[in-house]
């Protein structure tokens, strides 16, 4: 008996859209990558529920007849290819023809459209794969569709469906990732019925500060550089940030041909660029367009597109860092790089890394700082002497044979009582040392700090009593698009710990008070960043929402590394800090305390 039996159509549909539609922001990608290439110079979202009950996307691009709208819906049914030489000249978003099909086979989805040139137009009703209705209907030219109840035939998946504001984040990403490729296009994003995005026609430039400069106090631009380059290979073009412009959320966005992609390598190159120049942790800015010729990259690797081959990404990468360094050293903002040292050469790619070839060194200057130092100091060409390592081989001989001591890895002693510690000590670089029974104690202060008011503030979110002070003025809070449901989601949390707001608009609100423990700090400052964290690092969970606000409340409040303490200040804060169940590590995991033993201190002598 023949065990070998071809799937229906809705059954592969369904195995199709478990790739191509993972969550509403999928289906979004996909509707508006479709009205793209229709041609649409004005595209109108609308959402409900985070996109679970609603996507609604409306253009006014060329439309469909009655047999095109029909045929749309069919597996693998497309107008961007014939044929397989088609794949290596794509000049449009889509290719592939699995998108509507796929969003038909696990939601409910209606059509509307019209050609600019027919009297009227077509309306068709599907759910699961299954053709309910299609008949002749008055509509404006362009097409709308709409797509209810997202998995309504796939339950799991569904519920596996983030929070609200968690798919909201990522429709709104997915959007941003879209409008800031596209300026000549209008857009507008509503959910709920509430607008979160008006975007009219302009450059690239007015794009970017129309979606990222909404919650600025000033222009978001106006720490942006101009990069531009044209070679045989590639051209580029777009936007990077001034160093001062750095922070740990940094807006970072490639785009190659009109479509967005991640790419890690060219990443480095940027990053080389700004060498020398950010602080610790800290990631410039960037949006860079690519153009270059489709048969040199490959988008047809991954079902999201995001991921894209280069043929020669090995060239690339030197043409993106010098365009890069030339518009930093434009601006009198990049260290000079010593070309008499040698080449400036490139890592070698991820997959040339596999491949086994050996990557090459990056040879540049470190003896330059341009903040330190007269922006036309001449730097003296450095001597080197012959066989300098031996002169130093006798201490690395020496310096090998002293055996360091480990930090403990047990918690430190329990101290209870002021008396327990002598006489503390505050050393250079924000460190108290003091003697204790068990040895010589090392603490980082503000770690210390740190360490205690989160254990204070999780305590009081825990119980839903945290203690605030009225502001004698509010302070304006002014939230992007993808910041408010951020604070939605965090706003029963924000009132325990001791915030209070008032919703003054859409996107703003008054802050009337702060937790005390902030002191002179400011409010919208603090808020922010627990925004930032939250964001970057989202969840559905509450005890780690908590965590969160109590730790970028007690880093903002925290003492300065290097305060000048007073001897009673040390001991009091020491003495907190070992009362607490875990003194060892901050809650982000850093080092707070290392205790010397008697053993620990003999073994360096």
């Amino acid at each position: 008996m023949d065990i070998i039996r071809l799937l229906p159509d809705s059954v592969a549909n369904q195995i199709a859209a478990g790739e191509v539609i993972q969550r509403p922001a999928s289906c979004l990608k996909e509707l508006v990558e479709n009205s793209l290439d229709a041609g649409a110079r004005s595209i109108r979202v609308l959402v409900r529920d985070a996109g679970k009950t609603l996507i609604q996307v409306t253009d006014d691009g060329s439309g469909m007849s009655v047999s095109d709208a029909r045929m749309a819906f069919e597996r693998h049914a497309t107008s961007k290819i014939s044929n397989a030489q088609d794949l290596f000249h794509l000049r449009t978003m889509g290719f592939r023809g699995e998108a509507l099909p796929s969003i038909c086979a696990v939601a409910q989805v209606k059509m509307t459209t019209r050609r600019a040139n027919d009297e009227m137009g077509t309306q068709l009703e599907i759910a699961g794969s299954q053709v309910l209705n299609q008949e002749p209907c008055q509509c404006a030219a362009g097409t709308t569709i709409q797509v209810q109840n997202l998995f309504f035939n796939v339950p799991a998946r569904r519920r596996f469906l983030k929070s609200d504001q968690t798919e909201l984040r990522n429709l709104i990403t997915t959007f941003q990732h879209i409008v800031l490729v596209y300026p000549e296009v209008a857009f507008t994003f509503a959910s709920d019925d509430e607008i979160l995005y008006d975007l009219p026609v302009g450059t690239h430039k007015q794009r970017i500060e129309g979606v990222f400069g909404k919650s600025k106090s000033k222009l978001y631009t106006a720490q942006l550089l101009e990069i531009e380059q044209q070679t045989e290979l590639v051209t580029i073009h777009g936007f990077v940030g001034k160093p001062e412009s750095a922070s740990k959320q940094a807006a970072q966005f490639f785009f190659v041909n009109g479509r967005y992609m991640r790419h890690p390598y060219f990443h480095k190159a940027v990053l080389q660029a700004y060498a020398g120049m950010l602080p610790s942790e800290q990631l410039p800015p960037y949006f860079i367009y690519f153009d270059i010729a489709p048969e040199q990259i490959d988008v047809n690797v991954h079902p999201t597109k995001t991921e894209i081959k280069f043929a020669d990404e090995q060239s690339i990468f030197p043409i993106l860092m010098a365009t890069v360094r030339a518009a930093l050293g434009k601006f009198n903002v990049v260290p000079s790089i010593d070309f008499l040292g040698g080449d400036v050469e490139m890592p070698v790619s991820d997959e040339n890394m596999r491949a086994g070839a050996k990557a090459p060194e990056l040879h540049l200057s470190s003896g330059y700082n341009p903040f330190s130092q007269p922006r036309n100091a001449v730097q003296p060409k450095e001597r080197v002497t012959p066989h300098w390592q031996d002169l130093y081989e006798p201490l690395r001989r020496e310096q090998q044979s002293i055996v360091m001591p480990e930090p403990v890895q047990d918690e430190l002693p329990q101290i209870q009582t002021k008396e327990s510690v002598l006489h503390p000590q505050a050393l250079a670089g924000g460190y108290i040392s003091c003697v204790v029974p068990e040895g010589l104690l090392l603490v980082h202060a503000r770690r210390a700090h740190v360490t205690i008011l989160y254990h204070q503030l999780l305590a009081q979110l825990q119980i839903h009593r945290g203690v605030s002070q009225q502001l004698l003025f509010a302070e304006p809070l002014t939230l992007s698009a993808e910041e408010q449901p951020v604070l939605e989601a965090l706003l029963p949390e924000l009132r325990y710990i001791g915030f209070e707001l008032e919703k003054v608009s859409a996107d703003t609100y008054d802050i009337t008070a702060m937790p005390s423990v902030l002191g002179n700090q400011s409010a919208e400052t603090s808020l922010r960043a627990i925004l930032a964290r939250s964001a970057d690092s989202p969840s559905d969970l509450q005890a780690d929402m908590q965590q969160r606000i109590a730790l970028t409340l007690a880093q903002s409040a925290a003492i300065p590394t290097g305060k000048n303490m007073s001897e009673a200040e040390m001991s009091d804060l020491l003495e907190k800090l070992f009362a607490l169940p875990s003194s060892r590590i901050t809650p982000d995991g850093k080092t707070v305390a290392v205790l010397l033993s008697a053993e620990d201190i003999a073994r360096r002598f």
